[in-house]
């Protein structure tokens, strides 16, 4: 007789399946629909990643963001960018005390476990690559010294694709310290009258404070180890792999993904599959977070371009080409 405990996942999801069900609802409270950008965050968070969230004005970007932030119950930051800002408005700076005769070290706002940066791309290169270390390594060297961020640390970051003036594009190698690039688009027609309707019964107020906190350090901590020992088959690493070749071998595309991009959606699927309740991620996993882990790592030919093609398209069809695993 066979083990009835044989098809029973190897790791006990009930806790982290009722966490996930518990913020998608608080997210709920305050941001109507955006399904995917919720989410897709919750993926990035569970996976260790930062995330850059591109729409036009209005559509609930740093909303979102702010809630998430007040739904992780530790340190928040939020950094304005702006052409005028500085690596130490972003970093910290040695202030000298009179009173010890010696320099000390005031910490910026990116020393925070939650960090929210509005419109990134309007502060100029120096300033963003201020960010590299960070992001990257979760720490920081300042005046030859190095500082360790604060765990966890997850960044969030917003962009306006529309408004150019005064903007600054982000260089590729800030673009790849992104996990995920995220789309927002416009609510539906039912989903606009609905945050009509809640505004309303608001007094036409987004009250933050409704908002419970939910995760704590070593809650973020233990779900992380929960999706890094999701199971993934020889087969789908191969996938994977097959899936960002094809984005360096596309006539289309002048410039093609990194194998931190492999390393990206390996980790992005393990989290999707937690999210769905697995212990195993499958070629379904894969194929939803790869475009987002693709879509800021890929540049496309002038070509291409000049004849109107997004990187989106590009890269779904890239994604058709590879034989989905059997």
């Amino acid at each position: 007789m066979e083990n009835q405990d044989f098809f029973q996942p190897r790791i006990d999801f009930s806790i982290l399946a009722q966490a996930v069900v518990n913020i998608r609802a608080e997210i709920a409270k305050l941001v109507v629909g955006q399904q995917e950008m919720v989410d897709l965050l919750i993926t990035a968070l569970l996976a260790n990643g930062h995330v850059l969230i591109e729409g036009v004005p209005g559509v609930a970007k740093t909303l979102t963001a702010k809630v998430l932030s007040r739904i992780m119950n530790m340190s928040f930051s939020r950094i304005q960018f702006t052409p005028d800002l500085m690596p130490s408005d972003v970093l910290g700076t040695s202030v000298y005390n009179l009173k010890s005769g010696e320099f000390e070290f005031k910490a910026g706002p990116i020393f925070a476990n939650v960090v929210l940066i509005d419109e990134i791309n309007r502060a100029p290169a120096k300033t963003q690559s201020a960010l590299f270390e960070v992001m990257e390594e979760r720490q920081a060297t300042i005046d030859g010294k190095l500082y360790m961020m604060p765990q966890p640390f997850f960044v969030l970051a917003t962009q306006n694709p529309i408004d150019q003036e005064g903007t600054y594009q982000l260089p590729e190698a800030q673009l790849d310290r992104f996990l995920f690039k995220i789309i927002v688009g416009y609510p539906s027609h039912q989903e606009e009258l609905t945050i009509l309707k809640q505004l309303q019964s608001r007094h036409m107020q987004n009250d933050l404070s409704i908002i419970r906190p939910l995760l704590s350090k070593e809650q973020v901590a233990q779900y992380r180890q929960v999706s890094a020992s999701v199971l993934a088959e020889p087969t789908l690493l191969e996938y994977i792999v097959n899936i960002v070749e094809q984005s360096r071998n596309d006539p289309a595309i002048y410039l093609g993904a990194s194998p931190r991009a492999s390393i990206a959606i390996l980790n992005s699927a393990k989290a999707y599959a937690v999210l769905n309740g697995r212990d195993f991620i499958t070629p379904e996993d894969i194929r939803t977070v790869a475009p987002h882990v693709l879509r800021h790592r890929i540049m496309l030919t002038a070509e291409k371009e000049m004849e109107g093609f997004t990187a989106d398209q590009i890269v779904h069809q890239l994604i058709e080409r590879v034989q989905v695993p059997r």
